[in-house]
């Protein structure tokens, strides 16, 4: 009888054990696949959900997350205002949830900034850039041309036309400089 009741017990332990060696090892697993998910990963999870980012020099934006290219965010806000953000310029997002989601297709790894710039010039829709920098103020006009790392905007008033009247700076703008760029 002593016997049987020890095999029970080291039988119990060594299934207590194996479980907790297993649950360690389940748990180093999830660690390790975690540690490979990336922001963007985790923003790709989140689109379709309404987000608050945070941008440093800028306002917090609130919005409803559309669209993630391979280094930026696009952010459908109120009043129909669509924020075209750089992934460098984030400081926080707010109300992601659990996911994440890898990208998926050629076509999503190759939009990008530079892209998704070149098609707001193409349309010729009035912007206002944020740009980094202790004094820098929003600029409003159209984005003329988007080169390999920098974009050029012919400065207007928001409801004025880009014509030539109307334009009275051109600028250069580095899109390291940028923050976000915002379009009605």
């Amino acid at each position: 009888m002593r016997l049987d009741a020890l095999f029970e017990d080291l039988e119990s332990q060594f299934d207590a054990l194996q479980d907790s060696d297993l649950y360690g090892e389940v748990a180093d697993r999830i660690r390790t696949e975690v540690g490979k998910i990336t922001v963007l990963d985790r923003l790709r999870g989140a689109v379709g959900t309404d987000v608050r980012v945070e941008l440093g020099t800028v306002q917090p934006v609130q919005g409803t997350l559309s669209r993630v290219g391979k280094d930026c965010l696009l952010l459908e806000a109120e009043r129909y205002e669509e924020w075209l953000i750089p992934v460098t310029a984030l400081t926080s997002v707010h109300r992601l949830g659990p996911w994440a989601e890898p990208a998926v297709g050629a076509v999503a790894a190759k939009l990008g900034l530079a892209h998704l710039l070149r098609g707001i010039a193409r349309d010729r829709s009035p912007v206002t850039l944020f740009c980094t920098g202790a004094d820098s103020h929003p600029v409003t006009g159209t984005i003329d041309r988007v080169g390999a790392d920098f974009l050029e905007i012919a400065e207007h008033p928001l409801d004025a036309p880009r014509r030539r009247g109307e334009v009275y700076n051109v600028r250069l703008v580095p899109t390291a400089a940028l923050v976000a760029v915002r379009r009605r």
